[in-house]
């Protein structure tokens, strides 16, 4: 019997509902967002921070006193020198020529110098005896007065071209390291010329760049707090030890140095540190620069408690370098959220997930 139109149309029906039946009616459950937190901690009271390097007080620019080429550098860069240890050396030959042209000099001035004190010596016995004239006495006087004068001069000069050999040695007159090599085996230089910068580390300070705004706060500050880049638990007390007058012609900031009071000795020149003006003994909460938002109706914070997003707002103290220092609305280990706070509404499921904490982010 041929299939009639409404047979197909029956059997079609019931396919359908049959494969509609084998599916799910429910949606799958929406995942929570995974949001990054951080707990809110304290932190000390500033006023300001201030990110500068550490160097060291006396920094020296080391220089041949003659000229001429470097035949060997004896030392590199970061190197512990001591005092009167040799650091580089100059072709001694030209040196040497000089010093044996000078003792040449003097031993010809030495030797004119006797003949002309004999002369002398003889024609002062002949005007005794009458047998020459005054005048003949008195020329042989000045010649060997002249004679004097020349060998005083050749000794003078035989001296500073001994000098200038051992001027050919470079060295240091006190313990230091050597922070920057200059000049190298092979080039040529003249008198005075840099060839090795020398730092001395028994004295340790920051140097800092001071915005003119902030010179009153700085030279009133009772405190300065030293912490290091590479450590940041560990805080140092400082002391203004100098203030440039003039402002940097370019960055339009006043240049200072943070004298570091009884420096440890994992303290190494060329450390990034940050000078905080105010007191470690007082501390107030610092939440991270993202964390705090503005809908318009003041700062907030966002944290994440028993799985929900919850607002908090905060009173603002001051945006530091390192974070934002707030007043109030906010209890030290609340779970706050550091990354697109503005994007999540309260109450909103989430999956707190901690960020990594900046010191292991170096």
């Amino acid at each position: 019997m041929p299939n009639s139109p409404t047979r197909v149309a029956t059997l079609l029906l019931l396919a359908a509902t049959t494969l509609t039946g084998c599916g799910s009616s429910e949606a799958p459950p929406a995942a929570n967002r995974v949001v990054l937190v951080q707990s809110a901690g304290s932190a000390a009271t500033t006023t300001g921070v201030y990110t500068g390097e550490v160097r060291a007080r006396h920094e020296v620019d080391l220089a041949f006193r003659v000229g001429g080429k470097i035949a060997a550098r004896l030392v590199d860069a970061g190197a512990e020198i001591k005092a009167g240890q040799p650091l580089a050396r100059l072709d001694p030959a030209d040196l040497e020529l000089a010093a044996s042209a000078a003792r040449a000099q003097l031993s010809a001035a030495e030797s004119e110098h006797t003949t002309a004190r004999a002369e002398r010596e003889r024609y002062a016995g002949l005007l005794a005896k009458k047998f020459v004239s005054q005048a003949a006495f008195d020329a042989k006087d000045n010649a060997f007065n002249s004679a004097q004068g020349r060998l005083e001069q050749a000794r003078a000069q035989s001296r500073i071209s001994g000098n200038q050999a051992a001027y050919g040695t470079l060295s240091s007159e006190f313990p230091a390291i050597v922070t920057a090599v200059v000049a190298d085996t092979g080039q040529v230089v003249g008198a005075g010329q840099t060839v090795l910068r020398v730092a001395r580390p028994e004295e340790k300070e920051v140097a800092i760049a001071i915005p003119e705004s902030r010179l009153a706060e700085l030279k009133a500050a009772k405190t300065l707090v030293v912490s290091l880049w590479a450590d940041p638990k560990l805080a140092l007390r400082g002391e203004l030890r100098e203030l440039s007058p003039a402002a940097d012609p370019a960055t339009r900031t006043y240049a200072a140095r943070i004298r570091i009071i009884q420096p440890p000795p994992e303290l190494r020149l060329g450390m990034t540190a940050r000078v905080a003006i105010g007191s470690a003994a007082e501390t107030t909460l610092l939440v991270p620069l993202s964390a705090v938002i503005d809908l318009g109706q003041g700062p907030l914070v966002r944290v994440v408690k028993d799985g929900k997003v919850l607002s908090r707002p905060v009173q603002v103290a001051r945006f530091r370098e390192d974070g934002v220092a707030l007043n109030g609305g906010l209890e030290a280990g609340e779970l706050v959220i550091i990354s697109g706070a503005g994007q999540l509404v309260d109450g909103q499921a989430v999956e707190a997930r901690p960020a990594t904490p900046p010191e292991r982010q170096r």
